[in-house]
């Protein structure tokens, strides 16, 4: 710069920028990094992580979306790829790891095209197109359609999501339970069917093992009945859901009595009973034998419910109250005065049963419930935290499938297939967008490769292998020769009924293949120096000088 020229600051002071190849190197790096740490855990032979957190609270998983919630990540790039496993988890509930780890290797691909002279732009548009190749690739020749309410497929989508977990073991009991919940609030709707897994209460309880975990026709909620003199158990149960209080109200402004005399004093008590005696009077003169009330219920009350055989839960969770009302029929009423019978829901049965330390009501045995709850069991606080995960990710696979009717082939078939035909058409492509391509190919068949590799098996040797059996499947046939972990070989994986939802594989190639163009086009970081710790009201240095509280012209 010359003498004449007068230095221009553009961006604050202490303000970091990174540009060109650097900033490029060093997203890719980031990314690839959160990549590898989750890539030991695909598969049903990968392992385990344990997180524990600043205060001291211990998580062990495999589970994608769980790791990378846990870790502190800082680099910015890298929290890009935590928002993809959260996205896909969100949308799909499966395949977190699977989207991690293809983002990865597209990444890893094309920062070999970058190095080669292949510019980013190019890549991206390769990537976009290619990734919408490999969908309809996997459409065509791997998708197979199925009827959404055969429970024997359905309960092979679950088990194969939940192969892959630490309740690998017990796969088979927990997956039936997870159809049978998912059909039981499935809502057809003409031609398809909806799923809201908001009506599936998962209720999670340490003690016994994971075998113990059940399904029940209705709602478990985690209260206990609220008067000792309560029946603990109400057959034929008919229920009534108040979402206000059985107390008297206090008035909105304030108010005074003036109390001359001790009998006056009793007057007024005895009213206050009055009025809580006749809200009792009315919740039975309908038939109900069971109270279930989202605010509170006066003591008094609960001695004159208790004195009518009426069983009582108070202070539940309006999502509680919601499900109650889809499980047993029961309409949530507002002003007691208005209740009827017809506002009654029906239980064959409620009981308060003891689970682990803790006494819980359970409400089952509805006629036709559109909520239920699965009640999950572990030997340890541990293992029912990672049995509710795995249940979860379970419920939503089978969802996936229900409401779109199409799976493939796992264990990599679909990816191999999909890498393999990807090649051929590649060779239809001029310029570098071919090489883009190919990269994206040599991508997807890195999913087939680290499942083998977490079995021990050898990369190459399974690489080699498997594009031997791809290719010898004929034009017609779908994909079903994929990695089989248990076996260490390459197997026909439709033979063993391992499944998994299209609906996971479209979400899993569509998030990595944006999350790998976002990352590529970035080629600027500017980074802004950390703020300093605020000042006090009343100390020194306010941003533009002065005491940095109030000055006079603020007054």
């Amino acid at each position: 710069m010359s003498s004449n020229q007068v230095q221009v600051l553009v961006l604050k002071e202490g303000t970091e920028e990174t540009k060109d190849k650097d900033a490029q190197r060093n997203n890719v790096n980031a990314a690839k990094m959160v990549a590898q740490i989750v890539r030991t855990s695909l598969g049903p032979k990968g392992m385990d992580k344990m997180l524990v957190n600043p205060i001291g609270d211990v998580t062990i998983t495999n589970d994608g979306a769980t790791i990378l919630k846990e870790i502190d990540i800082e680099h910015p790039a890298a929290k890009m790829m935590v928002e993809i496993s959260k996205a896909t988890d969100n949308e799909v509930g499966d395949g977190t790891t699977s989207t991690v780890v293809l983002a990865g290797s597209l990444l890893e691909k094309a920062e070999e095209l970058i190095n080669k002279g292949v510019h980013s732009t190019v890549i991206v548009e390769g990537f976009k197109g290619t990734a919408q190749e490999a969908i309809n690739i996997l459409r065509n020749d791997a998708a197979i359609k199925i009827d959404p309410q055969n429970k024997s497929l359905l309960s092979k989508i679950a088990r194969t999501s939940m192969a892959s977990k630490m309740v690998s073991i017990n796969a088979k009991n927990l997956a039936d339970i997870v159809v049978q919940a998912v059909l039981n609030i499935a809502e057809n709707t003409g031609d398809t069917f909806k799923v809201d897994i908001d009506n599936i209460k998962v209720e999670k309880k340490s003690g016994g093992s994971i075998y113990d975990t059940r399904l029940i026709h209705g709602i478990v909620l985690d209260k206990e009945i609220v008067h000792g003199g309560m029946p603990k158990r109400v057959e034929n149960a008919r229920i009534a859901l108040l979402n206000s209080p059985l107390e008297i109200e206090k008035p909105e402004f304030d108010a005074k009595i003036n109390v001359s005399s001790p009998g006056q004093m009793q007057k007024f008590l005895d009213e206050a009973n009055k009025i809580l005696k006749s809200m009792v009077d009315k919740i039975a003169s309908i038939g109900a034998n069971v109270l279930v009330c989202e605010k509170g219920i006066d003591d008094m009350a609960q001695h004159y419910l208790s004195k009518t055989g009426i069983l009582a839960v108070r202070r539940i969770k309006e999502t509680d109250t919601t499900k109650l009302s889809k499980a047993t029929g029961a309409r949530i009423v507002t002003n007691i005065d208005e209740i009827t019978n017809n506002d009654l829901g029906y239980a064959k049965l409620v009981e308060e049963r003891k689970v682990e330390t803790d006494k819980w009501v359970f409400v089952e045995e509805c006629k036709n419930p559109k909520s239920v709850s699965i009640l999950v069991r572990g030997g340890s606080e541990r293992v029912a935290d990672e049995a509710e995960r795995s249940i979860h990710d379970a419920i939503m696979s089978v969802k996936d499938v229900i409401e779109y009717p199409y799976i493939v082939v796992g264990g990599g078939a679909s990816e191999a297939i999909a890498s393999q035909k990807i090649r051929e058409w590649a060779s239809s492509l001029s310029g570098r967008a071919q090489l883009a391509a190919e990269g994206f190919a040599d991508g997807l068949e890195t999913i087939p490769i680290v499942l083998a590799d977490n079995a021990g098996m050898d990369p190459i040797d399974t690489q080699v292998r498997l594009r031997a059996k791809i290719a010898s499947i004929n034009k017609n046939g779908k994909a079903k020769y994929g990695v089989d972990v248990l076996e260490a070989k390459i197997a026909d994986l439709s033979a063993k009924d391992i499944y998994e939802p299209l609906a996971v594989k479209e979400q899993v190639i569509n998030s990595a293949t944006e999350a790998a163009c976002m990352i590529l086009r970035i080629d600027k970081v500017i980074a802004a120096s950390k703020a300093k710790d605020t000042p006090t009201p009343s100390g020194r240095g306010g941003p533009y000088g002065g005491s940095g509280g109030m000055s006079d012209m603020d007054m």
